[in-house]
């Protein structure tokens, strides 16, 4: 089954944060196994080798989070 994991970062849309070891939380497209593009959050390696776990979103789903942001309804 690892034989089978493959991903690509189609776009970088930009980095969040940084930690001192140089890992990157970013926001990308990434296409997982050949499937179509979607949002990803995650923490990358400098070379983008080796990742963290993270989140990936359809379009709708990063828009519904982004209208979450906007409303500052939170703490």
């Amino acid at each position: 089954m690892a034989d089978d994991f493959s991903f690509t970062i189609e776009q970088s849309l930009g980095v969040i944060s940084e930690s001192k070891g140089g890992w990157k939380l970013e926001l990308n497209k990434v296409s997982w196994g050949g499937r179509p593009a979607k949002y990803d959050i995650r923490s990358w390696s400098p070379d983008h080798q080796k990742m963290g776990k993270g989140i990936t979103l359809t379009k709708d789903e990063l828009d519904a989070l982004k209208a979450l942001l906007a409303s500052g309804t939170f703490d």
